[in-house]
């Protein structure tokens, strides 16, 4: 694997992700738990079948090697992707997801408290910033009436924050075993949902295949190449390059379905990313020490 191909690799996963928007969009009146439920469906064989291919065909092995760490960080995972659906659901594409980009922001504040890692002084200074611009995204929400859906990003962005932060205590290189363990726990928690609520599994058949689709396609294979190019790919730079999927996510809504976002989201949106850019391009110069855990 060359650099141009990994960030290749890498840029192709985020214009996949950047997708997920329209693809909910398009299930119309489906539950946040029914789509969760069909997608981990189409999720899990695809990173099983990657996970058994770079085991050597010892994937249960490979699975079991991440233990604790890669059970709570897949629990994380239960909350991004609920998260993340709901907001999608709730709230404006361009609303979602750029509260889901505060993600490296709050992971950061997250590993100062567990992990005892320090933070460099730009990172809080791209918090603060990134502060802002989500009070302005939030006070906007409440003002058009998606107050939940604001929160509901706020959630799955601390669900993935939450899962970097298990990584990164377990020390574990490789994602896919965890992110797969999310899809079961997610499919799990799903069903349980819906049995308890009685909502019921019945979606159109037309329903049931996108959503399984988007967990094969675009979350499953986008992981999968996602992590493949990350290995010759900066952590810092990866944080950059992940930025196309925040800026390609409205514009395919805009395009498709002539959703639009308000000056507020906009600004607030503008000044978040601004953060984020901050953060990670002050982080080319400085890798992080190891955990102390």
């Amino acid at each position: 694997m060359t650099y141009r191909g990994g960030v290749a690799l890498v840029l192709a996963a985020a214009v996949m992700w950047s997708l997920m928007g329209l693809a909910i969009r398009a299930l119309g009146d489906a539950g946040t738990w029914q789509v969760l439920f069909y997608r981990s469906l189409g999720l899990v064989p695809v990173l099983f079948a990657v996970i058994w291919q770079r085991s050597g065909g010892h994937p249960v092995a490979r699975i079991r090697a991440i233990g604790w760490p890669g059970l709570v960080g897949g629990s994380g995972l239960v909350l991004a992707f609920a998260g993340g659906i709901h907001a999608i659901q709730a709230t404006t594409i361009a609303n979602a997801v750029f509260l889901f980009a505060a993600a490296p922001l709050m992971t950061a504040v997250m590993a100062r408290g567990l992990l005892k890692e320090p933070v460099r002084p730009a990172t809080w200074g791209a918090i603060a910033l990134a502060g802002v611009g989500m009070f302005v995204m939030v006070r906007e929400g409440l003002a058009i009436g998606a107050g939940w859906g604001n929160l509901s990003a706020l959630l799955s962005a601390a669900g993935f924050a939450a899962f970097t932060i298990a990584l990164r205590w377990g020390r574990l290189a490789d994602m896919l075993p965890a992110v797969l363990i999310g899809g079961v726990l997610s499919a799990v928690v799903a069903a349980g949902v819906i049995a308890l609520s009685g909502d019921g599994f019945a979606l159109p058949l037309r329903s049931v295949a996108l959503a399984m689709l988007m967990g094969a396609v675009l979350l499953g294979f986008g992981m999968a190449i996602y992590t493949a190019g990350s290995r010759v790919v900066a952590a810092a730079e990866l944080g950059l390059l992940s930025m196309a999927e925040v800026m390609l996510a409205p514009l395919w809504v805009w395009l498709v379905l002539d959703e639009g976002a308000s000056a507020g989201t906009l600004l607030g949106g503008a000044i978040l990313l601004a953060a984020i850019a901050l953060n990670a391009a002050t982080g080319m110069r400085h890798r992080p020490p190891p955990p102390a855990m």
